[in-house]
């Protein structure tokens, strides 16, 4: 079996070694098909510009075997593109390099500025739109109204608005130099053995890391016979303890984050793997970085969630839940995004809740649910309901462990991909204050984009007149969302939510900065039938309940004195129970009478125990 063991392990290192390695492989060439189909959405006269530049560079079919240089050569194509088409669109309303040189030197005679309306109409006495254009983006700089003291100060200001001017007016045809725009003509111009031979590296990437986990995974059946975790070794395994295995995952989730949020053309060759994955769902459509990170996501929950069921095969609450995230996580949050926009519906995963999703009242958002006939609309009316409405009132009959152990992708992705870093939760009493000073100031920032981004949408899709007003108390409702999704949906949930899960254990993001979390942890901890009961006189200090909480609670504190544990950030996981030899632990549904709560201190001479108890009972 532990020959097994190894090949599994080999197989697993292989296929990410090849997953890696696919990211050098192959050439990129720019040919005129795949600029049209890059751009399939720009007007005409933008992609002509751009073949124009393209071909006066001599580039185009000209292949580049480094990713790297492919892109600055990509980056220096766009901005010579628009600098092209700006320089044509400025001759109608802007001004062109010849027009600014000539006011400027009309403007500063004898060393001095001279700068008024009368010279701009003198100038183009049969072009009143570049007067007006011109007028209103200078007028404050007429000498009648400013005094300049040097000219270069003059000419830096004139050329500054001059350039927005000629960007204005040129805005609907220029090309912007983003991560989208790098990936859609990188994807397209990627040639070579990987784009060749996309079935095969399916097989060598996905496949056999995925035969090989199993291998590893399964051989523990016959390892461990017994059922169930035990202290057994955790703290002095490599890659369970933050040591050099830990680091070597560490710092590839994190730069593996990064450089899907941040530089995803880096990625191409990856996302060709899987575009006959996509076909699948739709003809002649490829994978987009986003489809990559679903069958990543999906995967690794799906071979760690048989993990998750041999390991704890003796208890049936750790199977159903499992279960239960891993039905949630296949059918809501992929096939369905997937399934949707085949028949012209939202591309929405239907269990994602406000405020953990976002972007649900942006203005974008509400409109394709609007316009998308009465599913769209009913989509519309769930997702509120589900937020204001479902979720308390699952809280208090359940607590957040319906939501976050049962349903949840992040907290699914958490107990399987991050079930072998549970342990490295901070037990201390520092920790436990520094997560409610973050998460509930997080759930503050969510409620004020909510509230700015709901008021934009509604002037814009209700109120016509109001439109362009996208502020509220002077806060942008593009820059706030921009911010929060960087912020929170990157940076915290992403790079440091999943990225760390081998430094700071798998519930970072939900222990840290859910707003979700934080919204269901304040009707757990204050009003909800769910707690953790405890039998104290049974307790043998183990630790192993502490050890194994996710969430950084001390169990056994609470257990060696018999309180209830009612916390607002206990996922109700129920390992401490599945791991407690002596089942101390039990998780309940019950009324809020009758608990033991951590302002009672109860002594054998203070109260009859089995009154309590017949009492709890009756």
């Amino acid at each position: 079996m532990k020959l097994l063991r190894i090949i599994g392990l080999f197989l697993f290192i292989t296929s990410v070694l090849i997953f890696t390695g696919t990211i050098f492989i192959g050439n990129y060439t720019l040919s005129e098909s795949s600029i049209r189909k890059a751009l399939t959405s720009k007007k005409e006269t933008t992609v002509n510009a751009f073949i124009t530049v393209v071909k006066e560079e001599k580039v185009l079919d000209k292949p580049f075997n480094n990713q790297h240089l492919f892109i600055n050569k990509v980056t220096e194509l766009i901005k010579k593109s628009n600098k092209s088409i700006t320089d044509k669109i400025a001759i109608k309303k802007g001004l062109t390099a010849s027009e600014i040189e000539k006011i400027t030197q009309l403007s500063t005679v004898n060393n001095q500025v001279n700068y008024s309306k009368e010279l701009l109409q003198q100038l183009f006495l049969k072009n009143p739109d570049k007067i007006q254009a011109i007028d209103n983006a200078t007028n404050w700089m007429y000498t009648a109204n400013k005094k300049y003291a040097k000219i270069v100060n003059f000419k830096n200001d004139f050329n500054a608005k001059v350039a927005d001017i000629n960007r204005n007016n040129a805005q609907e045809f220029l090309l912007y130099d983003n991560k989208y725009l790098r990936f859609d003509l990188t994807k397209l111009s990627a040639t070579g053995i990987v784009s060749n031979n996309k079935l095969l590296f399916l097989f060598l990437t996905f496949g056999l890391g995925i035969i090989g986990s199993l291998l590893f995974i399964i051989s523990a059946l016959f390892l461990k016979p017994i059922a169930g975790i035990r202290n057994d070794g955790i703290y002095l395994q490599a890659a369970t303890n933050r040591g050099w295995v830990g680091m070597i995952v560490f710092g590839f989730l994190v730069l593996f984050y990064i450089v899907l949020y941040f530089y995803p053309y880096i990625l191409v060759n990856l996302t060709n793997i899987l575009d006959p994955v996509k076909q699948l769902f739709i003809k002649n459509e490829t994978a987009s970085h986003w489809f990559l990170y679903g069958i990543l996501y999906t995967t690794s929950m799906f071979v760690m969630g048989i993990r998750m069921l041999i390991k704890y095969r003796h208890n049936q609450y750790q199977i159903f839940r499992t279960i239960s995230v891993l039905f949630f996580q296949v059918i809501f949050a992929f096939l369905l995004v997937e399934i949707l926009p085949i028949f012209d519906l939202p591309a929405v995963d239907l269990k994602n809740a406000w405020p953990l999703d976002y972007n649900f009242y942006t203005d974008w958002n509400i409109k394709n649910h609007l316009n998308a006939g009465h599913l769209g609309k009913f989509m519309l009316i769930w997702g509120i309901l589900f937020s204001l409405i479902i979720i308390p009132i699952l809280v208090y009959f359940y607590g957040k462990r319906w939501y976050c152990s049962w349903v949840c992708g992040c907290g699914g992705l958490a107990e399987t991909l991050g079930d072998p870093y549970r342990q490295l939760s901070d037990k201390r009493l520092f920790a436990w204050k520094i997560e409610r000073w973050i998460i509930y100031p997080v759930l503050l920032f969510a409620i004020i984009m909510t509230i700015v981004v709901g008021y934009n949408t509604y002037t814009i899709i209700y109120n016509p007149a109001q439109i362009g007003n996208n502020t509220l108390f002077g806060i942008n409702a593009y820059k706030i969302n921009e911010w929060y999704g960087f912020l929170i949906g990157s940076i915290f949930a992403g790079v440091i939510g999943t990225g760390f899960y081998p430094i700071l254990g798998n519930r970072t993001w939900c222990r840290f900065g859910c707003p979700l979390a934080a919204y269901m942890g304040i009707i757990q901890r204050f009003k909800s039938r769910f707690r953790i009961t405890t039998n104290g006189g049974q307790c043998i200090s183990c630790g192993n309940c502490s050890t194994y909480c996710e969430q950084g609670i001390d169990v056994r504190a609470y257990a060696q004195k018999g309180e209830n544990i009612v916390r607002s950030s206990c996922v109700g996981c129920g390992i401490c129970s599945a791991v407690c030899p002596r089942g101390v632990l039990k998780l309940e549904n019950g009324p809020e009478e009758g608990r033991i709560n951590p302002t009672e201190i109860l002594l054998g001479n203070d109260i009859d125990l089995m009154k309590l108890i017949n009492n709890n009972n009756g």
